[in-house]
């Protein structure tokens, strides 16, 4: 599937109006469709006893307080959703705004009642009086009156759901679940082969891009079948997630083939918003946002900080038997492209770098961090990664030293971090031998 394509599947289905689209279009559909079976007079004789059985003017009642309703609900729905909007972006930050856009019980609750108040026009319409040629569509109307009370029950599940979804927890759920699923997506179980070294790429030629934007798709295996059959190497120098500058080298390729800047430009796909469906670090940086907003001054809600860290351990935890991609591509036993990846070392720096930063002067945030390291390190046991998570436990005990002024706290920062090097050195079996 080329990049392009994937792009468009990806707007279409974090798009807002496209479930609201179809449930009216579906709405309109239905009523043409049950006003047809009236018409035709195929309704089973068992039912009519349930239908609508009044006259025509009691039909156009129904259906227009049905409509006028619907619609008039359907604004305050929008209202109280702009409402929700404006709050995400001013306590967790505007970046989140995309989790309620995208949230299918908004988009059902509002296509809901749009669906509804469209049905009910178009039913309305085929009353007929009887100076008009009388017509009443009894099974429509009766449709037009069920879903009218599945708009009072949308509207009681619509009032919990936002309630739940503007609460933080919840937020932080939603987010810490984009960066699981991102992560499963861009990590696997398997070995994966190491990139050659840099002197491969000597003689490699620019190739320019003039677009801008940020790269959201790219097709690795198309790219890779175009370079092996015209026996070439690339190695693109941004991956998804980062911003092309217009008339910036976007890769080099050894040696030159014609068609090559055609090739590279159909295998990308430029976005003007940074997405999160590809890019693993700007999932963790949204969850991170969160953590940050929440130590600003303004909000100072360590809790959430707390609760942000917590799920960034869990992620971490999570990549244990995982591995990485390098984003090396091999074809008949040659590399033909070279993408860059995430490395773990990356990861944890986006990880912890700006709440720690941030957390200046705040012991129990400090503390948190160490234990949640401590945490990750005892079923992390790869030397490397475990360097990485140490290094920043080493600046969280050195800010601590810098800006902690209370005795008391500095010395139960400095009894989390000997319990985090203990288990280093030890692993959870220390913890017993302690005991």
């Amino acid at each position: 599937m080329s990049a392009r394509l994937r792009k468009l599947i990806d707007d279409l289905a974090e798009s807002f109006w496209l479930l609201p689209a179809l449930l009216v279009a579906f709405g309109v559909i239905s009523a043409w469709a049950l006003v047809g079976v009236d018409r035709d007079g195929i309704v089973p004789d068992w039912a009519e006893g349930w239908l609508y059985n009044g006259g025509a003017t009691g039909a156009r009642t129904l259906l227009g307080a049905v409509a006028s309703s619907t619609i008039s609900v359907a604004g305050t729905v929008f209202s109280i959703t702009i409402a929700a909007l404006s709050l995400a972006a001013g306590q967790m930050g505007p970046r989140l705004l995309r989790n309620f856009t995208r949230d299918r019980g908004n988009q059902v609750t509002l296509g809901i009642f749009l669906g509804t108040f469209c049905y009910a026009l178009v039913v309305l319409r085929s009353v007929r009086m009887p100076d008009e040629g009388a017509f009443i569509p009894h099974l429509a109307v009766s449709v037009g009156i069920a879903l009218a009370f599945v708009c009072v029950a949308t509207l009681v599940y619509f009032v919990g759901h936002m309630s739940g979804r503007i609460n933080v927890d919840t937020v932080i759920g939603l987010v810490s679940e984009d960066v699981h699923n991102v992560m499963r997506t861009l990590a696997t179980d398997d070995r994966q082969p190491a990139p050659p070294p840099p002197a491969f790429w000597h003689g490699a030629e620019p190739v320019e891009d003039e677009r801008r934007g940020y790269l959201q798709q790219l097709d690795e295996d198309g790219l890779a079948e175009w370079a092996c059959k015209h026996h070439t190497a690339i190695r693109m120098l941004v991956r998804p997630g980062d911003y092309v500058f217009p008339g910036a080298p976007i890769a080099m390729i050894k040696p030159l083939r014609d068609g090559a800047t055609e090739a590279i430009r159909n295998a990308t796909a430029l976005s003007p918003q940074h997405t999160s469906s590809t890019d693993l670090l700007f999932a963790v940086r949204r969850l991170v946002e969160v953590g940050v907003r929440a130590l600003s001054p303004g909000i100072n809600d360590p809790h959430t900080a707390i609760s942000v860290l917590d799920r960034l351990g869990s992620a971490l935890c999570e990549m244990k038997p995982l591995r990485l991609q390098t984003g090396v591509s091999i074809r008949d036993d040659h590399t033909v492209l070279v993408v860059p990846h995430v490395c773990y070392d990356e990861l944890v720096d986006a990880m912890f770098h700006m709440i720690r930063q941030n957390a200046a002067g705040k012991p129990s945030i400090l503390i948190r961090m160490i234990e949640v390291m401590t945490s990750v390190v005892s079923c992390e046991r790869d030397p490397d990664r475990m360097e990485a998570v140490r290094k920043h436990a080493d600046l969280v005990m050195r800010d601590a030293e810098r800006d902690v002024g209370s005795p008391s706290d500095l010395s139960d920062i400095r009894a989390r971090h000997r319990a985090f090097v203990d288990m280093i050195a030890e692993g959870p079996a220390g913890r017993l031998e302690m005991a």
